[in-house]
């Protein structure tokens, strides 16, 4: 039997499935997908190698600050113990010192974080609301921003005005006017009101005849740029009118008391941290606080820190919301999603306001969406889907809207492939948008896992990434071309553990020389004029062996030695690091015979072709430790390795076995890019 295989979107399955030829993805997927990934034309490539950018202190955790599609616009926020520091495309950015913070190590990965302009928020339900915040610093020779870790203070505006005085024009009477005055700032915050001023002989203004006024002065507030003056009507102080200096003339102006001076209002007082963060509708919403970890509230409309109230409530006042689920059921993410999707540990629901408008703080419906539960990592978004991890971390599920349920659906991403995640949970993940649409994935052991996910064109398919040593945190920031992945990886070198911060090489692109291939992890490229026998600048992986791509051609044996390596010949283009080794293996050729099914029946492989695209080299073998080489020769010893695309004949051998398998393994620093395989097998008759 001979079959095609030309189709690896499916990426790594699990062994359990291995039988299950039924199923429409069983010829699309592979039994295993290591350091590989599934390109969106059913391709599967080498994943680049990762670059070294700088040295750590200890752990940490990367978050993005991505403020447009400028590239140099983006940041790295860098999470040490107590310690924060700024990374961009290159590293650490250089001549910024450590800024001091409050959390520890074990506190890092439950930090959310939601960012707005040139600030970032972050909530913890050990720590108060706090924020990043970036300003301008026109420093000559310096680098152009000045970075700060602020706590978040809420409803801190303009001090309240002072002094107010009032006086009545016009004959006596026996009714008691009171009156406020609030300052208002040049953005439009208002401050709390001033202490209310009484005039026990006024009139009511019902009985207000010509020539009666009230006139009101009051001591300047510094900032301030207009008043707001209020008069009480039936118990409320309603708005009056507009003041451009301190001082109000009150003609018998209606008073509207559906506009009323602020109230005070802070529910995170008193250690009631918020542990969730998000932005919906020109809102702040926080949630998950330790008294009410089922609430959530947004800040009024269009000032974040502001949870001021007004009586009756307006609006744009705040909003407080309590989930009442039948069981206590802590809100774990917060997501603006057209609507305000909220994730529980039992629940996902829908906020929206009366008739799918604005949530207000008078209009607020909750739908339940599903029943699945979520972890508390935040959600990734892609294009009209959400991503999350349901309840315990060991799974993962996209929502969208359904036309036919006029509600929120989805798919277990995962079911496909649960000895990934079986015994584990997810810690961070972060969307590469481009190039390839992927989501990598830290596990809580630190193996790095990568979803190529593409939902209009029904891709889906999970790869593992095996690096030397172990993967602490990964973010995806908008970079040159596409978007930039960055981890923060442990590895052992130089007698120790150390943790470095690297960033995934950009894939290797058609027309470009070999030698500028990049697939060694946590390394360098040297370029060096003319080529010499030694490379240095390799102090980080001191006592390391190192995989060393010199000018296009593998070398091996090299060890670090006092930062350097020496090569056998000079090269004047050097990529080293650490080595790894890609891998995949097709899943068991199965069908449906004239005599039956093929099931437990021994088979062999004969004759077998794979079609390469831009490939060096490679080995294949019926298992992992009996490999062949494929050939590749440069021209010249030292010379350039030219890369290869079109069919490749090879017998993978081994003996006839029901379990027959087939490996193809590139374990050099070359590129390897398979477009299809031809496996021509012979089964026996029973």
């Amino acid at each position: 039997m001979r079959v095609a295989l030309q189709n690896f979107t499916g990426g790594e399955i699990a062994p359990t499935l291995c039988a299950r030829y039924d199923l429409a993805r069983y010829r699309n997927s592979l039994a295993c997908l290591e350091n590989m990934l599934p390109g969106l034309h059913g391709d599967v490539a080498r994943r680049p190698g990762m670059r070294f950018l700088a040295e750590l202190a200890g752990p940490s955790v990367l978050l993005p600050f991505s403020f447009s599609a400028d590239a140099g616009q983006n940041f790295l926020l860098v999470f040490g113990e107590r310690r924060l520091q700024i990374a961009d495309a290159d590293g650490l950015v250089p001549g910024l010192a450590p800024i001091a913070t409050p959390y520890a190590a074990e506190d890092l990965h439950g930090l959310s974080h939601a960012q707005v302009g040139d600030v970032v928020y972050l909530a913890h339900p050990k720590h108060p609301l706090s924020k990043v915040v970036r300003r301008d610093a026109a420093q000559a020779g310096g680098h152009p921003f000045a970075w700060s870790f602020e706590k978040v203070t809420l409803n801190a505006t303009l001090a309240p005005p002072q002094g107010l005085a009032a006086s009545f024009s016009g004959t006596a009477g026996s009714f008691t006017l009171r009156y406020k005055v609030a300052a208002v700032d040049s953005e439009g915050r208002q401050s709390l009101p001033s202490a209310a001023v009484a005039l026990p002989q006024g009139r009511h203004p019902s009985d207000w005849v010509q020539g009666n006024s009230v006139s009101l002065t009051w001591n300047a507030v510094a900032g301030a740029a207009e008043y707001n003056v209020y008069r009480e009507e039936a118990g409320y102080y309603g708005f009056i009118g507009v003041a451009r200096g301190t001082s109000f003339s009150d003609q018998n102006y209606e008073a509207d008391t559906a506009d009323t001076p602020r109230e005070n209002w802070d529910p995170f007082a008193g250690g009631n941290n918020p542990a969730v963060v998000a932005f919906h509708q020109q809102r702040m919403v926080l949630a998950a606080t330790p008294r009410a970890p089922q609430a959530f509230y947004m800040s009024r409309s269009g000032d974040f820190e502001n949870f001021r109230k007004s009586r009756p409530l307006q609006d744009d006042d705040p909003v407080e919301y309590q989930i009442a689920s039948g069981a206590m059921d802590a809100i774990t993410w917060v997501a603006s999603f057209g609507d305000l999707l909220l994730g529980t540990s039992g629940s996902e629901y829908k906020a929206t306001g009366g008739d799918g408008a604005a949530i207000t703080a008078n209009s607020v419906s909750i739908t339940a969406q599903s029943y699945w539960g979520s972890a508390g990592l935040a959600p990734i978004i892609i294009g009209n889907s959400i991503l999350h991890v349901q309840r315990h971390g060991s799974r993962v599920r996209d929502l969208f809207y359904s036309l036919e349920k006029d509600g929120y659906a989805g798919n277990d991403l995962s079911i496909l492939a649960p000895h990934l995640f079986e015994g584990h949970s997810l810690r961070q993940w972060a969307y590469q948008q481009s190039p390839g649409s992927t989501i990598w994935a830290v596990r809580d052991d630190g193996l790095l896992l990568a979803l190529t996910y593409m939902k209009e064109h029904e891709i889906w398919g999970w790869s593992r990434h095996i690096t030397d040593g172990r993967v602490w945190s990964v973010a995806s920031v908008p970079g040159e071309g596409g978007d930039a992945l960055f981890v923060v990886a442990e590895r052992e070198a130089g007698g120790g553990r150390r943790w470095f911060l690297e960033r995934l090489a950009d894939a290797w692109p058609d027309g470009e020389d070999v030698a500028e291939a990049f697939f060694v992890d946590c390394g360098l490229t040297v370029r060096q004029e003319p080529g010499r026998h030694t490379v240095g600048g390799l102090a980080h992986l001191e006592g390391r062996k190192l995989a060393v791509l010199a000018d296009g051609s593998p070398v091996e044996g090299c060890v670090v030695e006092n930062g350097r390596i020496r090569l056998p010949y000079p090269a004047r283009v050097v990529q080293a690091g650490l080595p790894y080794v890609a891998a995949l293996s097709p899943l068991p050729l199965e069908a449906d015979m004239q005599n039956g099914s093929s099931l437990g029946r021994r088979r062999a492989y004969g004759r077998c072709a794979m079609r390469l695209y831009r490939s060096v080299g490679g080995k294949y073998g019926p298992t992992r430790e009996e490999l062949h080489d494929l050939p590749f020769v440069p021209e010249a010893w030292g010379a350039a390795c030219a890369p290869f695309s079109g069919d490749v004949e090879f017998f993978p051998g081994g003996t006839p076995d029901a379990a027959a398998s087939l490996w193809i393994v590139q374990d050099r620093p070359l590129p390897f890019r398979l477009l299809a395989l031809m496996l021509d097998a012979d089964f026996a008759e029973q």
